[in-house]
């Protein structure tokens, strides 16, 4: 087969699992029933069972790999569409956004330095709540394990789509706003999916506020890692 069919295909197989998986999410509506959650674990599944390797999928896998930048680019509709109510909470989501960042990001250090954490990994562990290209560009920088960020900014993603919902019924959060606050700083492009379940104008706020965090982390962490983990 030349490269293009298999690249076609490919492209066709993802597209049609994503499709069932948003069916399967809407029919029954659970956490671990989220469309980006299923859809990777079939083709996951897929590539094991017929042995077809990461490089072969990839063919096709590159081609929508490429559109991650005008999806993000494509987030400006709804952030346009909302701009009256993104102008109205304006505040509480900076300052959310903000105060979620500098928590996080000390209350991290703290917690892996005293289970005895290596620095490289702890620094690692300071981006894990921002998208993937801005946690590596931040680690190179930093001095951590590029491999291990991404890791942990799979896990907070996941993290706040299983776990989202429980927190804030444990803790009684019914804001919406505070929601989609909470949802984009703590688990970027996968917390925005999550708070557009609700509606565009959770998606947009949760849209806003992941790039504040993003901003905030790449101002944050350098100093921080700098005052909590090599001063000290």
């Amino acid at each position: 087969m030349t490269n293009l069919f298999i690249g076609f295909i490919t492209i066709v197989a993802t597209c049609c699992i994503y499709l069932i998986a948003k069916r399967l999410h809407k029919r029954w509506g659970y956490p671990f029933t989220v469309p980006i959650v299923t859809s990777t674990f079939f083709i996951i599944i897929i590539l094991l069972v017929f042995q077809i390797s990461y490089e072969t999928f990839m063919i096709g896998g590159q081609w929508i790999k490429e559109l991650q930048g005008p999806a993000v680019v494509a987030l400006a509709y709804p952030l346009y569409k909302q701009r009256d109510i993104l102008k109205k909470y304006l505040t509480p989501i900076l300052i959310g956004s903000f105060a979620g960042v500098f928590i996080g990001i000390s209350v991290g250090i703290f917690l892996a330095k005293s289970a005895g954490f290596e620095e490289a990994i702890i620094i690692s562990l300071t981006t894990k709540s921002v998208t993937m290209p801005v946690a590596i560009a931040i680690n190179e920088t930093l001095g951590g394990v590029t491999t291990l960020a991404a890791i942990f900014v799979m896990i907070a993603g996941f993290g706040g789509i299983f776990f989202s919902s429980v927190i804030y019924k444990m803790f009684r959060i019914n804001d919406d706003v505070a929601k989609s606050v909470g949802l984009g700083c703590g688990s970027h492009a996968l917390g925005i999916s999550k708070a557009l379940e609700s509606g565009l104008r959770e998606g947009s706020i949760s849209t806003i506020a992941m790039i504040v965090s993003a901003v905030t982390v790449s101002v944050l962490a350098p100093w921080l890692v700098e005052l909590l983990l090599i001063d000290s």
